[in-house]
């Protein structure tokens, strides 16, 4: 989705279905495009600077309302809070259970995975909406050993 759009398809979107566009709303996705990921701890925090009396649960209610609407999306990194991203902004997140790291891999290299997948068992990967779990590079490879040893 093209993010400059997304207040208008926002507005369009809401309209269709007897909605109305409220700041709160605007609020909320305009902080989801600006911080890119984001818990909803987070994004509460960012629409808090303009307006202080926005709280978690109307931030919860309005980021379901908008992954249900396709405008935002969220990926479960942990145990924690799932984090909430615009829908264009699509990878495969590499997340180390040692040290916490999140690094971004193109969605394509699950291309065979998705191939398998599909063949063999008639399921269809959405690779965007995936987080992978694992130990990252640096915490895999043992320290280097120090000049006193």
């Amino acid at each position: 989705m093209d993010t400059a759009g997304a207040p208008k398809a926002l507005r369009k979107t809401l309209h269709e279905r007897g909605m109305r566009m409220t700041p709160q709303r605007q609020l909320v996705l305009d902080a989801v495009r600006d911080l890119g990921h984001a818990t909803p701890e987070q994004i509460c925090q960012r629409v808090q600077v303009t307006a202080p009396t926005v709280n978690i649960t109307t931030v919860y209610r309005t980021l379901d309302l908008l992954d249900r609407l396709g405008l935002v999306r969220h990926t479960h990194l942990g145990h924690g809070a799932p984090n909430y991203s615009i829908d264009a902004h699509e990878h495969v997140h590499l997340v180390c259970h040692r040290c916490g790291r999140v690094d971004e891999v193109p969605c394509e290299l699950l291309s065979p995975l998705g191939g398998t997948l599909r063949d063999g068992y008639g399921f269809e990967l959405d690779a965007s909406h995936l987080a992978l779990s694992g130990t990252c590079r640096e915490c895999l490879t043992p320290s280097a050993p120090k000049e006193s040893e």
